[in-house]
């Protein structure tokens, strides 16, 4: 059990991360939002790796959620879903009212349309990375429940020094 609980630690720990690097890489686009496509043109290098390292954290927060924090939040708190499809777990997380999977699979659609777009389509890159960088927000709430969940449930989360 105990190493379980480290898991979900790192796990913790991971996530916060990318969510700094996250807000960070927003901070730096802010002021150009949203988008256009003649502007999307001129961005410079540091501007493009901005927009990279948006996605590429956004990808990865939402990756670490989907199969690593949700499992080991639920087997913690005694329930097995890792022979059960993902739909469950988005089930059973609705039921806990911590997300809802019609949104969860919305957000993971349009993160996967900027993933199939990035460096064709110019015009619809824009659109897409326009789309992904106004849901932000949504991605970083649905985050941060989990993570208030996980510390009001878990006393080794309280009491984690990774965390602090």
């Amino acid at each position: 059990m105990n190493e379980l609980k480290e898991k979900l630690i790192l796990i913790l720990y991971e996530c916060n991360k990318h969510k700094k690097m996250i807000v960070n890489s927003h901070k730096k686009l802010e002021n150009y939002l949203p988008l256009g496509v003649e502007q999307y043109h001129k961005f410079s290098d540091d501007q493009i790796g901005y927009i990279d390292q948006f996605l590429f954290r956004f990808s990865k927060l939402q990756d670490s959620m989907g199969e690593k924090l949700f499992p080991t939040m639920l087997f913690l708190l005694g329930e097995d879903f890792s022979r059960k499809p993902f739909i469950d777990v988005l089930n059973r997380l609705e039921k806990m009212e911590l997300l809802y999977k019609d949104r969860w699979m919305s957000l993971r659609q349009i993160r996967n349309d900027v993933a199939h777009e990035y460096s064709f389509n110019t015009e619809e890159l824009v659109h897409s990375l326009n789309d992904i960088l106004n849901i932000k927000s949504e991605l970083l709430s649905i985050y941060d429940r989990f993570y208030s969940y996980c510390f009001e449930k878990f006393d080794f989360v309280k009491e984690s020094e990774v965390l602090k």
